[in-house]
């Protein structure tokens, strides 16, 4: 099954002016913010990960450890 599309940093960065410009409540103002944040590390990590070589199995399980929550320090 295909991976649900992600909106661009484009349009993430539409969707907050727009809930700026309009007054929109509070929490849909953040959860825009919270979506263009999103946007910009998927495409900066997207960007890192396609000019690096290769990882093992194991330097990809240290990585993912930094997106758990908590689990920053974990993998010093």
């Amino acid at each position: 099954m295909a991976e649900p599309a992600r909106p661009s940093v484009t349009k993430a960065r539409s969707a907050v002016a727009t809930s700026i410009r309009y007054g929109h409540d509070p929490a849909r103002i953040e959860a825009a913010r919270r979506d263009l944040a999103e946007a910009k590390l998927e495409r900066h990590i997207r960007e890192i990960v396609d000019s690096a070589p290769p990882l093992t199995d194991e330097q990809r399980s240290r990585l993912a450890l930094l997106l758990s929550p908590g689990a920053g320090n974990a993998a010093t």
